[in-house]
């Protein structure tokens, strides 16, 4: 299949869509960084903090005053590990790292941003906010229906300027307006949330250059999240169960998300749980009620 896809739970997504044999749509950032050597820089969050003009520099370089975040420079797999937020000369002295940068420390709403980009300048959008446990983890994401005119100003400006020549789709993480990471691909947990017939308008991106995608169906959509605990071996539920739940009203797709033959200390998870499905649906109560259906299939009541 043209658009490659490293997680076999997210492929029902993209089966069924015809996709060009030459054509190649990204949904993993290694394989970005690999088809787009010239725009493959934005992965440099230490680039992308000075492209906006944020007090940053490497580790070795002492802030002018403090707090300041600090992370890894560059990391395609598990973008946030390393992170951390530094109160003070000393604590940073003390947490002084080869290959990590520190940053201007933002505030203000975590969203984020799929956009698809013509040339490097946007043509729709659509913004995501999580739903943070005190575990490390989150409970849902909500994909939101409307604008957000502040990050659709600040980011479009900067793709225009940033990543001209560029055509496919892009992700941006921002806090309080202003970009923390970059992607060249958009987030791949919830298509089917976009509406009808998005995948096909993002495959056409690919093949003409061109974006053509009505858009009519734009509604709010949540993604919600069901972990549980580490250890068990957990086996998926039978097809039977996914079948039902997945005909709830308004529920749009499950993804059961861990292998059954891959020992759980070999999959890459949060540190406040072990990731076991994902249910998109039109509607929190939606979702809750399938996840809880899950719940009891796969821990227990």
């Amino acid at each position: 299949m043209p658009i490659c896809e490293a997680d076999p739970w997210r492929l029902q997504y993209f089966e069924g869509v015809p996709c060009p044999e030459d054509v190649r749509v990204s949904t993993e950032d290694p394989d970005s960084w690999q088809w787009y050597p010239a725009h493959r820089w934005i992965y440099d969050k230490l680039a992308v903090a000075l492209s906006q003009g944020l007090e940053a520099a490497p580790h070795g370089v002492m802030p002018p005053c403090f707090p300041v975040f600090s992370k890894p420079i560059m990391n395609l797999r598990g973008m946030g590990v390393g992170s951390q937020v530094i109160e003070s000369a000393e604590a940073y002295k003390a947490a002084l790292t080869a290959g990590h940068f520190w940053s201007t420390l933002l505030t203000g709403p975590h969203v984020s941003t799929d956009v698809a980009l013509v040339d490097g300048a946007p043509h729709w959008w659509r913004h995501t906010t999580g739903a943070a446990t005190e575990g490390g983890t989150f409970d849902h994401w909500h994909v939101h229906a409307e604008p957000m005119p502040e990050i659709e100003a600040w980011c479009g400006a900067w793709a225009r300027k940033h990543l001209r020549g560029y055509t496919g789709m892009a992700n941006f993480e921002t806090i309080g307006g202003r970009i923390i990471e970059a992607h060249l691909r958009f987030a791949d947990q919830w298509p089917d949330l976009y509406g009808r017939f998005w995948v096909e308008a993002v495959v056409r991106l690919y093949a003409t250059g061109r974006w053509d995608y009505a858009d009519t169906d734009r509604r709010d959509g949540y993604s919600v999240v069901l972990f549980g605990p580490f250890g068990p071996r957990y086996r998926h539920p039978p097809a039977a169960l996914l079948a039902e739940i997945r005909a709830m009203a308004g529920v749009s797709s499950v993804q059961v998300a861990f292998h059954a033959d891959r020992d759980p200390a070999h999959h890459a998870m949060p540190p406040g749980g072990f990731r076991l499905a994902i249910v998109n649906a039109h509607s929190l109560p939606a979702g809750e009620a399938a996840r809880e259906r899950l719940r009891a299939a796969l821990i227990g009541a």
